[in-house]
């Protein structure tokens, strides 16, 4: 007999662990992991064998994955599915929601990568031939090994791990830990729904800040009645951040048993090799997720698509995709709110868009300069070629190490120089030689490639600094000061006015204000101003008593700007929510659900705001 104390837990909960490692389909593992502080952990390996592969179809799936290695990048495709009573006794399951899942352990960060259900793509079904349909037709048609050898085929992303949910774990998941509270950008409403095939599900949801049951949040993060899976998307990752901002704030331990019932009734994990998970390797990522600086969750998006119930884009777009969510850039906030704010930006390598390269010849294979110059330039360098009448060959082609030669004459010349020399893995960084200047066309760096580059560049981080753009505002007192001085009598808490708002937008025609009860308790109110920009675009402000909501958890950054202090919250690049907070109140600007409000525009909104008792009468 062995009597022993168990260690106490750690000052920062792990209960934030839900989501940070896989996202709110992969809510298994986070769940586990969060089983490290105090009498959870007596969860952890029966729990861990409860999840493991059941089906044949999964363990099937299995045997294409690549084994993760310790210490390296790992990633894992979820894949959640259901089967609706309208599809008849015998129909397959579909897969409602694909996820590309990248923990990195370097860079200390978590990549998110969704598909949209109607993307069409190339579907690879074992032993069959490849065929085009939508991507979610691969597991409805072939199963989870059709979906991983597709997404695969799609990606070129090695797939270390696979998670399978079952969509009727998801509201029995939200309701045991007490709801979801999530930011609602517009008001969803249908009352003709049905059971029938091809029917829309019936929602009634109000916009602002408020707690979802299950079924609720079901219904908005499927929701596609007026708009399509890129906004499908984008509501499933806000889940993603308004779950984490819920467990982080107010999860029970009491609750985890019943919680952990709902996972392992509806949860598959495997990984490359056949082995089952390991305890050791969820407390692994526990120890990464829990180390995660505030905006390390990178959420990838695919641009370019075109249609409605079917999807297409340019395979450019998907490349450009899976790029950033294999290499995300995890200063992309700091630069951003650099480039917005007009900050000097402490750089010590100029960016690649800034760094001009100019490639040559010095192996004598037949396009390695061309192939470099391809690579690179999609990096985001600013290439050049050749002078007039010059070639893009070396002085010799008996170069065996690459070799990076930077201008000493410009600024930021010899940093630049070693981190390209780090793209191409065996390289030498140099001073430029007369005869290399000589062909350099005046570039601040030239690379010679050698028997070295094979046609590959190593993994980098896509450099996603927004340029600089003026704010896109007007006038915007006159479309909601009426509204709130009807309703500032039932309110106690100084109400604000946009005095500027994005140009294009205007009050919503359904609800643009709301007024509510915002807590469990009903002991705070929330006002809620509503504004569409251009179609199906919407963004809003909200102004409540509650000092401490959990969306107001995990800012990234504070910045005082014209005497009052705001924080920023970040998704990468995009400024999301723009929060103001004054003795008693907190106000925020949210951005839309894509987040096409410009940075400078989300900050000028919030700027503009005024009380609305110190705005004259319109």
């Amino acid at each position: 007999m062995a009597i022993y104390r168990q260690p106490p837990p750690p000052s920062r909960s792990g209960r934030s662990l839900v989501v940070r490692i896989l996202g709110w389909s992969a809510l298994v593992l986070a769940v586990l992991v969060s089983g490290t502080a105090g009498g959870a952990y007596l969860y952890l390996h029966e729990t861990v064998a409860a999840v493991a592969p059941r089906s044949v179809e999964v363990k099937r799936a299995l045997e294409s994955l690549k084994v993760a290695l310790p210490g390296q990048p790992a990633t894992a495709l979820v894949i959640g599915y259901d089967r609706r009573k309208a599809d008849g006794a015998n129909a397959p399951s579909r897969s409602d929601t694909l996820m590309l899942v990248r923990a990195d352990p370097d860079e200390k960060s978590i990549s998110l990568l969704s598909f949209p259900r109607d993307l069409r793509v190339e579907v690879r079904c074992p032993g069959e031939a490849p065929y085009v349909d939508k991507i979610n037709s691969a597991y409805a048609t072939c199963g989870p090994r059709g979906t991983v050898e597709t997404v695969r085929n799609l990606t070129g992303v090695p797939i270390n791990y696979i998670i399978t949910v079952n969509f009727r774990g998801f509201r029995q998941l939200v309701d045991k830990v007490g709801g979801i509270w999530m930011d609602i950008d517009r008001r969803y409403f249908n009352d003709r729904g049905g059971s029938c095939t091809g029917c829309y599900a019936k929602i009634n949801l109000q916009p602002g800040y408020q707690r979802l049951t299950g079924l609720r949040a079901l219904d908005f993060v499927r929701f596609r009645h007026t708009d399509s899976d890129v906004y499908r998307n984008a509501r499933q990752q806000l889940f993603v951040r308004s779950f984490k901002d819920q467990i982080e704030a107010s999860f029970s331990l009491l609750k985890l048993p019943q919680v952990i019932k709902v996972i392992t009734s509806n949860v598959e994990v495997g990984q490359g090799g056949g082995e089952d998970v390991s305890p050791k390797t969820v407390l692994r990522y526990a120890a990464l997720a829990y180390s995660l600086p505030p905006g390390h969750i990178f959420q990838s998006r695919i641009d370019g698509l075109e249609g409605f119930s079917d999807l297409v884009t340019a395979p450019e777009n998907i490349d450009k995709a899976v790029r950033e969510f294999k290499n995300p850039d995890v200063e992309s906030p700091r630069k951003a709110t650099a480039v917005a704010l007009g900050e000097k930006l402490k750089q010590k390598v100029p960016p690649p868009r800034a760094t001009s390269v100019l490639v040559l010849n010095g192996n004598g294979v037949e396009g390695s300069a061309s192939t470099a110059s391809y690579l690179l330039g999609q990096r985001g360098y600013r290439m050049l070629t050749p002078a007039a009448g010059l070639t893009a060959n070396a002085p010799t082609y008996d170069y065996f190490r690459t070799e990076i030669y930077f201008d000493a004459r410009k600024a930021g010349a010899q940093p630049a120089a070693r981190k390209l020399a780090n793209l191409f893995g065996s390289a030498d960084v140099k001073k430029l030689t007369p005869k290399i200047r000589a062909l350099g066309n005046n570039a601040m760096v030239v690379a010679v490639t050698g028997q070295t580059f094979h046609g590959r560049l190593a993994s980098a981080p896509v450099d996603q600094t927004p340029k600089r753009q003026p704010a896109s505002v007007v006038a915007g007192t006159s479309a909601v000061v009426d509204l709130l001085r009807q309703h500032r009598r039932e309110i106690d808490f100084p109400l604000m006015v946009p005095t500027k708002i994005a140009r294009s937008s205007w009050i919503a025609d359904d609800t643009p204000i709301r007024v509510y009860p915002i807590d469990p308790d009903k002991e705070h109110k929330a006002v809620r101003l509503t504004y569409e920009h251009g179609y199906n675009e919407f963004w809003g402000v909200e102004m409540t008593d509650w000092e401490d909501p959990p969306v107001l958890g995990g800012r990234n950054f504070v910045r005082k700007i014209g005497g009052r202090t705001y924080e920023l919250y970040y998704n990468g690049p995009r400024l999301h929510m723009v929060v103001l907070k004054t003795d008693g109140a907190s106000y925020w600007v949210v951005n839309t659900l894509l987040d096409r409000l410009s940075n400078e525009t989300m900050i000028a909104i919030a700027k503009s705001l005024r009380p609305l008792a110190k705005v004259k009468q319109t």
